[in-house]
């Protein structure tokens, strides 16, 4: 499907590659799809590897340096203010994430994207017992092993609106109870941690990557709960449009304008979830 690498499975395909899945629960399970090529990295592992080679190749990077404003001038930036004193340059891109809209307002421009927090959550460790990555549209859970052997659960975003780091109880209760639904051989784990990291949706839950009104000012942005699996492409082709001045031909149909041409690209089903 759309190119995909993906096949189904049976239920008696299931029954062999995840023997600890409940087929006959409330929700029967009828089969499923796969993508051998799917799987995991650890995120801290993959952006500490980008910032090596980075750093190899001349970048600079610079920690605990908290922008608190833009100086502009004739819709122009000129400068970032930060805690480390005011940085300037010819361009600037807001790779931000979750809070771009906060950022894009310090140069006077309104984003059409909502933040909201997304949540996961770690058992404490366990030997190996599960060597898969399963995720279920309909109960909405996803469920892997890390290779510090603890579990790793996570589900969908909060429905409201919020830059708070620490989620919501409705989505603990939501999760487990799908994770349980599916697997209850985790029902007796402990609960190690939980995080929530802001993601910011755009209005037709596509990524706005490219140009901005404010001349020589860039944003990537909008990319919801995909992003870490966009990033690699994003940030090569907002590179490319940052020194050619102009977009990418993959990021034309991305482009800020499109919320008022309304040729708007609705994803809003694309991962068969409620985000």
């Amino acid at each position: 499907m759309n190119g995909i690498d993906s096949r189904i499975l049976s239920r008696g395909d299931l029954e062999k590659r995840v023997p600890q899945l409940r087929l006959d629960g409330r929700y029967p399970v009828h089969g499923g799809f796969i993508q051998e090529r799917g799987g995991t990295t650890r995120h801290d592992a993959v952006a500490w590897a980008y910032a090596r080679r980075a750093s190899a190749l001349g970048v600079d990077l610079v920690q605990q340096c908290e922008v608190r404003g833009m100086q502009t001038t004739d819709n122009r930036v000129m400068a970032v203010e930060t805690t480390r004193g005011a940085i300037t340059a010819d361009r600037f891109a807001l790779c931000v994430a979750g809070h771009s809209s906060q950022l894009a307002a310090m140069a006077g421009l309104r984003l059409p994207v909502t933040s909201i927090p997304l949540q996961a959550f770690v058992t404490e460790p366990v030997r190996p017992v599960f060597d898969t990555v399963m995720m279920s549209a309909k109960v909405h859970v996803y469920v892997a092993q890390s290779d510090r052997g603890e579990i790793v659960v996570g589900a969908g975003a909060d429905l409201y609106p919020s830059f708070a780091q620490r989620g919501s109880l409705d989505i603990h209760r939501d999760a487990f109870s799908a994770l349980l639904e599916l697997l209850p051989m985790f029902g007796r784990l402990r609960l190690m941690r939980h995080w929530a990291g802001i993601c910011d949706m755009a209005y037709d839950v596509s990524p706005i990557v490219g140009p901005t009104p404010v001349e020589n000012l860039y944003v990537s942005t909008g990319w919801g709960t995909g992003g870490y699996k966009a990033i690699p492409a994003g940030g090569d082709t907002l590179a490319w449009t940052i020194v050619n001045g102009r977009p990418h031909d993959l990021l034309r149909p991305f482009q800020l304008d499109r919320f008022r041409s309304g040729r708007l690209v609705d994803e809003g089903a694309a991962s068969g979830v409620a985000h």
